[in-house]
């Protein structure tokens, strides 16, 4: 539904950065993956406009 993936790129993060992004929005919102791929979509952009680097949004992972 939003293509994430082009965004990641645009923004420079790498495939296996990426792929913690999308299993912590999956873990998150599981069986909704509209509402994932949303939330993939707003990390990515928040870190194209410097509110937050993707290893702070990752650290997310630990702290959960």
């Amino acid at each position: 539904m939003f293509d994430y993936v082009a965004a990641a790129r645009r923004v420079g993060i790498s495939g296996d950065k990426l792929e913690r992004l999308v299993a912590l929005a999956r873990a998150e919102f599981a069986g909704d993956e509209t509402m994932a791929e949303l939330h993939i979509l707003r990390g990515i952009l928040v870190v194209e406009r410097g509110d937050a680097s993707l290893d702070e949004i990752l650290r997310q992972e630990v702290e959960g």
